[in-house]
């Protein structure tokens, strides 16, 4: 888990994404759905480096719903803060004609709350 969070905090989605798929499918995990979410959200992120503008539209979107059960927080992270990001990116997506304009700043950073 916290190598998938340090993966997709230095923007490595690929990898953060491979990290959080072995957890995911290696165990019985009560919030499968969450962790479900977070391998969306990698690739989804992991599209817009690809130009691949309607994969990241499509997993940006199922991810959310993955996300909105563990509201307000999971495994000590702000869902509510990455459900919002999720949502600027995807109104950023629409709004820029070409998505090498993206706006990296909507990405969220993963941190730990005590």
């Amino acid at each position: 888990f916290l190598k998938g969070l340090k993966s997709f905090n230095e923007h490595s989605f690929y990898d953060a994404h491979e990290y959080w798929e072995d957890l995911w499918s290696d165990y019985r995990l009560k919030d499968a759905k969450f962790i479900q979410g977070l391998i969306q959200l990698s690739v989804g992120y992991f599209h817009i480096t690809n130009l691949n503008i309607n994969g990241a539209r499509g997993l940006l979107n199922k991810c959310l719903s993955k996300f909105d059960s563990y509201r307000p927080t999971s495994r000590r992270l702000d869902v509510n803060f990455i459900i919002d990001s999720v949502e600027k990116s995807l109104k950023n997506l629409d709004d820029i004609e070409n998505i090498t304009d993206f706006n990296w700043t909507f990405v969220p950073r993963l941190v730990l709350n005590d």
